[in-house]
């Protein structure tokens, strides 16, 4: 199934050479790394962001389902992604979100790696903006509730490639 297929806007290309090499930068827009939090199973939701982000000229390690803080960390620390997306289906967003960050953010060669969220952030039912909040202040760069639609994501994704490799 291509992008245009899923609805995605059309594929940006990026600069064909290998510039900024070992910063995650491959010969594109950058490198992002897209995982689940720990105890989420999900995956359609990874392999749709995936999908996406490729489409927005970016290669993507996708980690998929159940990822261990630790693991997200090595793999950051490895890739040093120009972006590391976090999603959550199973409403615990909020709270493994809030451990994760807190362990990505106590690296200090993690400290300024743009880190985001989105999904299902919790499971009581409360409309989300003191959760959101509360993720940006524990060191999330930008929170996308699951009702939100994708153009916000697009849109940051998107401004996020402008700077990469200046």
């Amino acid at each position: 199934m291509t992008g245009a297929e899923l609805g995605l806007p059309p594929r940006r290309p990026g600069p064909v050479d290998g510039a900024g090499a070992g910063t995650g930068i491959r010969g594109g827009a950058g490198t992002v790394l897209v995982s689940s939090v720990a105890s989420d199973a999900h995956t359609w939701n990874l392999v749709y962001l995936q999908l996406l982000i490729e489409e927005l000229g970016f290669h993507v390690v996708n980690l998929g389902a159940c990822v261990p803080d630790d693991l997200v960390v090595s793999e950051c620390l490895r890739i040093r992604p120009a972006l590391v997306v976090v999603s959550s289906v199973n409403g615990h967003g909020h709270r493994d979100g809030t451990r994760l960050i807190g362990r990505i953010r106590a690296s200090p060669e993690l400290a300024r790696t743009p880190v985001v969220i989105g999904g299902k952030l919790g499971i009581d039912g409360s409309d989300g903006r003191d959760r959101a909040e509360s993720l940006r202040s524990s060191g999330f760069d930008a929170v996308f509730e699951r009702d939100a639609g994708t153009d916000s994501f697009v849109s940051f994704v998107a401004q996020l490639s402008v700077g990469v490799g200046k």
